[in-house]
């Protein structure tokens, strides 16, 4: 499955032919460099090792640096593998944004913005318990009741409580490509990408 890595520039909008306006997002997709080539006689799998945003050496183990050495590039901060990669690349080789075309579609995985310890109503969407009047007191935003006492006497695993929210890995598929700039390394999508901005994302076809 082919693909390149890339950063999230942000949001913007464009107008199609229609005049509709169209959410979308701003994505640099490499330069990447191929600095790893898995081959079935070796690794027992065919898959290609991208590199994507240089690195400053002094960061970079001294094990890496001879792995990047090999490849004839400078450090990555990013190293990311694709499996089944259409065409036939070598060791340093550069893949660039025109990889994809415009109108093709693409499955962008990122990871989401972290949004810490949350209660229910804004994790699971719960609507609290009750309303205001009528005896309630501060239960506008409580979970109410999450288990029974004599039986099961416990609570269930996977029961939806308040707790830590976001920073999952999430894949959004299906995006179509509405630009590409390719003098500027940019890729233009429809619609919104996890992660927050110049955060690191994976773009596959």
């Amino acid at each position: 499955m082919s693909g390149l890595i890339g950063r999230k520039i942000g949001m913007t909008s464009i107008f199609d032919e229609n005049g509709k306006n169209i959410p979308c997002t701003v994505i640099e997709a490499g330069p990447c460099v191929v600095t790893q080539v898995r081959t079935e006689e070796v690794d027992g799998y065919k898959a290609l090792q991208l590199g994507f945003d240089d690195k400053v050496e002094a960061r970079t183990t001294k094990a890496l640096q001879g792995h990047f050495k090999k490849a004839g590039t400078t450090g990555k901060k990013k190293l990311v593998e694709f499996k089944w990669f259409e065409k036939e690349y070598n060791l340093g080789d550069t893949i660039l944004v025109d990889l994809f075309e415009e109108g093709e579609f693409v499955d962008v995985i990122g990871t989401s913005k972290g949004k810490g310890f949350q209660g229910v109503v804004k994790r699971h969407g719960f609507a609290g318990v009750g309303q205001a009047t009528h005896g309630q007191h501060n239960r506008l935003r409580a979970p109410g009741s999450v288990g029974a006492s004599s039986y099961p006497s416990r609570v269930f695993k996977g029961m939806r409580m308040a707790g830590r929210m976001g920073g999952d890995r999430v894949t959004v598929q299906n995006l179509r490509v509405l630009k590409v700039v390719p003098e500027k390394n940019l890729l233009v999508v429809k619609g919104c990408v996890p992660g927050h901005k110049n955060s690191y994302i994976i773009l596959q076809k």
